[in-house]
């Protein structure tokens, strides 16, 4: 079985405008769309790549936005099938408890927040607070982790920015994606493997002048800290299952990786600890 923990799509009547703002962000970074945008066609391509089911991660990137993203959200969790969500909450929401305790009430595990779309450092007190109410309520958070196309003059979540927050929230599941960031493999190895933090490993078979980094952080972080991730639409979802399996751990840490962890916070009943 595999579970792509990092995916992203959009409502039908929003995702050729959402996709084509972030097609021109992504341009300077190489990052070309591989599907249109919607839940159809992620489905599809995730699909055709032998994905069994995936984790669609949704993004307010200003406060205004939060409610709309998070209905997106339940209606997506709650149609059951392929997809399971995550929603999200703004460093600038004006009541984070509430839209947290609406998510966890219809079904909703955990959040995901993108510090450079907020242009917020992951270390301000806007999202500690959040990370606290997420610690209390049992939801997980992903957070988007290194560079990213839309602040390249700054990083607002870097390896050792993430190991602050999970220092100061140690029950708090922390999802770094990208391996703990693009172009970052060596200050992730050095920094937050063998710490609290969860990676996914999304957009990984993109980088292969890390790739040997990569397979280090892999062979030497806590196994049951590892998720599978794509970031459909932005990479191919085959040439990221490539990438792990040919990673040098055990099958068991494979199975753990692919699938095992993200059913262990996807289920409602265990909460929100790996």
């Amino acid at each position: 079985m595999r579970i792509c923990f990092h995916t992203h799509a959009f409502p039908d009547a929003l995702a050729g405008r959402a996709m084509a703002v972030l097609f021109q962000n992504g341009l300077a970074f190489g990052y070309t769309p591989h599907t249109d945008g919607t839940l159809s066609g992620a489905e599809a391509r995730l699909r055709a790549a032998g994905i069994d089911r995936a984790l669609v991660l949704n993004i307010a990137t200003n406060p205004r936005q939060e409610k709309k993203v998070n209905d997106f959200a339940i209606e997506t969790a709650n149609k059951g099938g392929f997809f399971f969500a995550a929603g999200s909450v703004h460093p600038d929401s004006t009541d984070p408890e509430g839209e947290l305790i609406r998510l966890k009430e219809n079904g909703v595990r955990g959040i995901k927040i993108h510090p450079d779309y907020a242009g917020v450092p992951i270390t301000d007190a806007r999202f500690d607070r959040i990370f606290s109410l997420c610690e209390a309520l049992g939801l997980f958070v992903v957070t988007h982790a290194g560079p990213d196309p839309v602040s390249p003059n700054r990083v607002f979540a870097p390896p050792e920015a993430v190991l602050k927050v999970v220092s100061a929230h140690p029950t708090l599941t922390l999802i770094a994606a990208h391996l703990g960031g693009p172009g970052m493999a060596d200050a992730v190895l050095k920094t937050l493997v063998g710490t609290n933090v969860c990676l996914d490993t999304s957009l990984s078979s993109t980088r292969p002048e890390e790739m040997e980094t990569l397979y280090k952080i892999l062979e030497a972080h806590d196994p049951d800290r590892l998720l599978f991730g794509t970031d459909t639409p932005w990479t191919d979802p085959a040439a990221e299952i490539r990438f792990v399996e040919a990673a040098p751990v055990s099958e068991e840490t494979k199975e753990k990786l692919f699938f095992r962890n993200a059913l262990r916070l996807l289920s409602p009943q265990k909460g929100g600890e790996i």
